[in-house]
């Protein structure tokens, strides 16, 4: 791979993709809302590791900023190798107390945007023969939690469905799913995070590396950490009316605080 297009690149697991997939010498596109930012973190990696970082400034909330990144994405002069869709963001708030409206942009991003930009990324590698994409999820996708929880799951179902299809085409698909990760997705979201075990938090760096090999090693679900491995398994295990009160529980213990 030699091309890499990242969104939701300047902060977070994007930013963790970024740095890595630098520093493996591959070229970026770096795609966000804030273009003061992402030109900051273009320059720096370019200057750290010598490798062209493209600048697209794009609101995946908005049919504009879908469209230019599709756009790109089936670029043929200079194709990307790589998807990370990773741009993402949780609401503040049960269910019912937060506007429809927000839901509605909530699922413009985690779904419609990742299946629009996995498409048009999936067509152009199944034509070169070759390529990837990583769709960010979470944990959170296998428990019964609001909005949030239903976006990701989908985003599971899709990437491993699609991956099925796209078999032998050369294109590997892959949803990445990791629990609670040191960025600043809950700040954004107005969520406190002191009540969170130590033990709960991953690092940014580290949970790529291991995305990036599962990934080499053609796996469609990636979840990066032997912690989480093993919570799965006891919710996989656990009836879903039990599951569905610890999750509304833990949602008021670890989620927003008003």
């Amino acid at each position: 791979m030699t091309r890499a297009l990242i969104t939701g690149s300047t902060a977070g697991i994007g930013a963790a993709f970024a740095r890595r997939l630098a520093a493996d010498g591959h070229d970026l596109v770096l795609v966000a809302r804030d273009t003061e930012r992402l030109r900051e973190q273009a320059t720096e990696l370019h200057d750290r590791h010598g490798i062209e970082a493209e600048v697209l400034t794009a609101d995946l909330a908005g049919e504009e900023g879908i469209t230019a990144v599709e756009r790109r994405l089936g670029d043929t002069r200079s194709p990307v190798d790589l998807l990370v869709n990773n741009a993402g963001f949780g609401n503040k708030g049960a269910y019912l107390d937060v506007p429809v409206a927000d839901e509605l942009t909530m699922l413009k991003v985690h779904c419609e945007a990742v299946l629009r930009l996995t498409s048009a990324a999936a067509a152009a590698m199944r034509e070169r023969g070759r390529g990837g994409v990583v769709n960010v999820a979470s944990v959170a996708a296998f428990v019964p939690r609001g909005t949030y929880g239903a976006s990701k799951a989908w985003v599971v179902q899709f990437t491993q469905g699609a991956a099925r299809d796209l078999a032998g085409t050369g294109v590997r698909l892959m949803a990445l799913c990791p629990g609670f990760v040191r960025t600043e997705f809950h700040e954004r979201a107005g969520m406190g995070t002191e009540n969170i075990p130590r033990w709960m938090w991953l690092d940014a760096d580290k949970l790529v590396a291991a995305a990036l090999a599962d990934l080499s090693r053609g796996r469609t679900l990636s979840v990066p950490d032997p912690r989480y491995k093993a919570l799965l398994g006891v919710v996989k295990l656990a009836p879903r009316a039990l599951l569905g009160g610890v999750s509304s529980r833990a949602g008021r213990k670890y989620g927003p605080r008003y």
